[in-house]
């Protein structure tokens, strides 16, 4: 395609125009004269004057820091983004149901839906037009799919859940397990643990994407719900009852304990951990390695992980850290006395 190609599609502005057809996208540092790049953080803008890119989208205030031909966005970050799905469209499957498949008499799977080898589809389900379900991958009684949606390869749903359309699931996903549920019954010291039925479902919007190994257990009693345009990493894990906005995006390894609400917008950097029974309000941004004790119903940016230093450096302030107590006893008795 030509950047003209391009901008009639995308909108922004067209500064020259290539010498040849562009045929895919590529970094900054290692595309080659037949692809595209982009600049949205500055700390590559050294790099753009040496890169072989044929063309490159650059932001308002980055027009004229290359002489390169270009399109002007005023997000080169997401323009760059449809232009990179431009030129890798979604691959193609054919619809039907392969031979080793096994799906129940009264599930209803429309024409053009493509189900994989050893699929198992429960009793009652509804697959939509469209839909792929991959290989190895278990489809529980009463589970409803919406149009579009792909399930990669070996994703688990369980009975009931509902999930939306052009959703894109990867594999080892596992939706509707059972939530964390259990009351003490113990009396002088005999007796065990009771389960409490998880009796709640699972229902996920649509466009949403839930990356490779990604937990979200089923509601207790009320369903767990995970909104619109939500995207979740990989090897997250979504406690029962938990409900997630429309747009929020949530990085690897993060535990979301039971019937947290989280807010539109909201922004988790990967390994935080939020305990159960919060609210996150809307527009919220939450850093790597943070720990969330309390609500936040304030939108802003919070933090609580320590950053890296030297690990001599890193005992000193533990033991100091150690001291804290006492330190703000002294103060507040205004004496050096220890007890």
């Amino acid at each position: 395609m030509l950047l003209r190609d391009l901008q009639l599609k995308f909108g922004g502005e067209c500064v020259g125009e290539v010498s040849r057809s562009l045929t895919g996208v590529g970094s900054i540092e290692r595309a080659v004269e037949s692809e595209i790049t982009f600049l949205a953080n500055p700390k590559y803008r050294g790099a753009l004057a040496g890169t072989l890119a044929g063309a490159v989208i650059v932001g308002v205030h980055e027009r004229d820091a290359t002489d390169k031909p270009r399109l002007v966005a005023s997000n080169p970050y997401a323009y760059f983004a449809k232009v990179a799905q431009l030129f890798s469209p979604p691959a193609k499957y054919q619809p039907g149901i392969h031979p080793l498949a096994m799906v129940s008499p009264t599930a209803r799977v429309a024409a053009s839906a493509s189900i994989a080898e050893f699929v198992s589809i429960g009793a009652g389900a509804i697959i939509g037009d469209n839909v792929r379900v991959g290989a190895g991958s278990i489809i529980g009684d009463n589970v409803s799919i919406g149009s579009g949606t792909q399930l990669i390869a070996r994703v688990t749903v369980y009975a009931d859940c509902r999930i939306g359309s052009r959703n894109l699931i990867h594999a080892g996903v596992v939706i509707g397990a059972d939530g964390f549920g259990f009351a003490p019954d113990f009396t002088n010291g005999d007796g065990q643990w009771q389960k409490i039925p998880q009796t709640g479902a699972v229902v996920i919007g649509d466009d949403v994407e839930i990356g490779a190994n990604t937990t979200i257990d089923r509601g207790a009693m009320d369903d767990t719900v995970i909104g619109n345009d939500v995207k979740l990493d990989n090897q997250i894990q979504v406690g029962h009852n938990c409900a997630i906005g429309d747009h929020t995006v949530i990085s690897g390894c993060v535990g979301i304990a039971g019937s947290t609400k989280i807010g539109k917008r909201v922004m988790i950097g990967g390994k935080a951990g939020i305990i159960g029974h919060l609210t996150i309000g809307d527009d919220v941004i939450i850093s790597a390695m943070t720990l969330v004790t309390k609500s936040i119903l304030k939108p802003g940016t919070y933090t609580s992980g320590t950053p890296l230093m030297p690990h001599r450096e890193w005992l000193k302030n533990a033991a100091h850290l150690r001291k804290l107590d006492l330190m703000a006893t002294k103060i507040r008795l205004g004496t050096n006395k220890t007890d």
